[in-house]
């Protein structure tokens, strides 16, 4: 009996060591688990990083055939201005990029404005009316809506777009929805602060602005890197013809950008024949020539001037008096640092 209680006690213990080197060893496997993934950090949860986005253009247009881009980013923090390629076609303080059309009757025809990106709408405001700002009166008159009719998009991560100046009644999107890239949000006008129709889109990062074409950089002035947030490339474009055509009198630019003067016809009549080309972007010292061409053939103004003036919206003319029926020409040519910028032809018939 007291054998059977021996050999029962040695049972007991060989099997609480056997259990005992079992947990030992299962304790060990589990530490060398740990230490494997201390080694190859790859297999724990790592976040992203931070995706810069790329912005779509605001606007459903072809680029520099039937819309242009008319201001830049100001980048300079004095009151001179400076955009991003170095030039003046800005002003002082401007926060956004414009996207600019001819005039007020090609607004009515309807120019799509779209979400440059995916987001949520935070704000919109419509029911300003389309004008165009060209004297103080009517500045004064827009105070504190100087963006006009507007959405205001959240990108997340800090990321904002603002859209301003859009047309009277057109803003479709309502706050807290959800939009993709390419959402119509409305269509271009010129409500609030504008001068000629346009949409201006505002990009912010944390709540400063960030000029696309130049991408997050702390330093000021235009001589910086480039790291453009177009998910298309364009292209510094900072001077460019808005329209040209004749007209039976001297225009003027908000009759232009009110859409006047696009008759291809005209009377033998009138007391003159004008010849006017409306350019944004030109410079002090550009060289335009003139040619004014009878329907015979007849070179009967050919002229070449030196502007004295840089300015961000420019009208010129030429023209004559005392003219006959038949059809007639314009040649226009912006030269600088004698290269040729652009030219332009127009015919009119006049009878």
């Amino acid at each position: 009996m007291l054998k059977q209680k021996k050999n029962l006690i040695v049972l007991l213990i060989s099997l609480t060591l056997t259990l005992f080197i079992g947990c030992f060893n299962s304790s060990s496997l589990n530490n060398n688990s740990n230490s494997s993934n201390s080694e190859h950090p790859e297999s724990t949860k790592i976040l992203p990083p931070e995706q810069t986005p790329n912005f779509a253009l605001p606007i459903d247009c072809n680029l520099d055939q039937d819309c242009f881009i008319m201001h830049y980013v100001d980048l300079d923090p004095s009151s001179q201005v400076l955009d991003f390629g170095c030039g003046r076609q800005t002003y002082d303080g401007h926060k956004g990029t414009d996207f600019g059309i001819s005039d007020l009757e090609l607004m009515k025809v309807g120019f799509p404005v779209l979400a440059s990106a995916t987001g949520t709408v935070l704000r919109t405001r419509d029911g300003i009316a389309d004008e165009l700002v060209d004297n103080s009166q009517k500045k004064q008159a827009v105070t504190n809506k100087e963006c006009g009719n507007g959405v205001v998009i959240d990108h997340g991560n800090g990321w904002e777009t603002q859209y301003c100046h859009l047309h009277r009644g057109s803003i479709v999107v309502e706050p807290n929805t959800e939009v993709e890239q390419g959402t119509i949000l409305g269509m271009v006008g010129s409500s609030g602060l504008a001068s000629f129709p346009h949409v201006h889109l505002s990009i912010r990062k944390n709540g400063q602005v960030i000029d696309p074409f130049v991408g997050i950089n702390t330093n000021a002035g235009c001589n910086q890197p480039h790291h453009s947030l177009w998910l298309e490339s364009l292209y510094y474009t900072p001077t460019g013809l808005i329209r040209a055509g004749f007209a039976s009198q001297p225009p003027t630019q908000t009759e232009l950008w009110s859409g006047l003067y696009k008759n291809n016809q005209l009377s033998a009549d009138i007391p003159a024949l004008i010849f006017w080309v409306h350019v944004y972007g030109v410079l002090e010292g550009d060289v335009e020539k003139w040619q004014l061409i009878a329907p015979n053939g007849k070179v009967v103004f050919n002229q070449d001037s030196m502007l004295e003036r840089s300015y961000r919206s420019w009208l010129g003319y030429t023209g004559k008096r005392k003219i006959f029926p038949g059809v007639w020409q314009g040649e226009y040519q912006l030269w600088r640092d004698q290269s040729l910028v652009f030219q332009v032809n127009r015919e009119v018939l006049v009878n």
